[in-house]
């Protein structure tokens, strides 16, 4: 395999997503795994390198088909085994509105924290209303309902203000982290967002 063809085809595939799923989203969550990976020296780095580049290639949100995860996944030319660890790890990454794919699997446990820290924090909170602002979404709503526990499909269809999603999901994934390394990173992140939130209703309510 050609590794700079395959990365410049990932690139594409990331150029047609808005700012909050861009390639710079997988450039961070590369880079939150390789933090995670040195504390599990017996993962395999390079799968969990390939899911991530490739998690969000078919994502509900963006894609309607497989079709161009399945192409670049034949670009890398995997043993059949290692193909079908691949496709695992990608498909046990999605948060899924708590619905996600259960695993056991070290590989997939570091790469689903890695893309979920990438969701909290100050990057967390700029992502979070980056998807709010091109799907046309309110910045809050106090009339709205607080959808804590959905299907995936009401996950998928739903269309509540971005301050909302904090509490549908950001907020969750603090006590959803797996390995130790990314428990211990999100434990910062997550007391960023829940202070930003103090803020913003602060000055909603004029107190500051």
């Amino acid at each position: 395999m050609n590794e700079d063809v395959f990365l410049a085809a990932v690139k594409s595939a990331y150029a047609r997503f808005d700012g909050s799923h861009d390639f710079t989203h997988i450039e961070r969550v590369l880079q939150n795994a390789e933090t995670i990976l040195q504390t599990e020296p017996q993962a395999n780095a390079a799968l969990v390198r390939y899911a991530l580049l490739l998690h969000d290639v078919s994502d509900k949100k963006y894609a309607t088909s497989k079709a161009q995860e399945n192409e670049l996944i034949a670009m890398l030319q995997l043993a059949p085994h290692q193909e079908q660890q691949l496709r695992h790890i990608i498909a046990a990454i999605s948060f899924n509105g708590g619905q996600e794919v259960a695993t056991t699997m070290l590989e997939a446990q570091i790469a689903r924290d890695a893309d979920r820290l990438d969701a909290l924090g100050a990057i967390g909170i700029a992502r979070t209303f980056a998807f709010g602002g091109a799907r046309g979404r309110k910045i809050y709503d106090d009339t709205e309902i607080i959808q804590t526990e959905m299907t995936e499909e009401q996950y998928r269809t739903n269309t509540n203000s971005s301050v909302a999603h904090f509490y549908e999901k950001l907020l969750k994934l603090k006590d959803l982290m797996i390995t130790p390394k990314g428990k211990q990173m999100a434990q910062q992140r997550h007391a960023y967002m829940e202070q930003y939130l103090q803020q913003l209703q602060k000055e909603r309510e004029g107190l500051l």
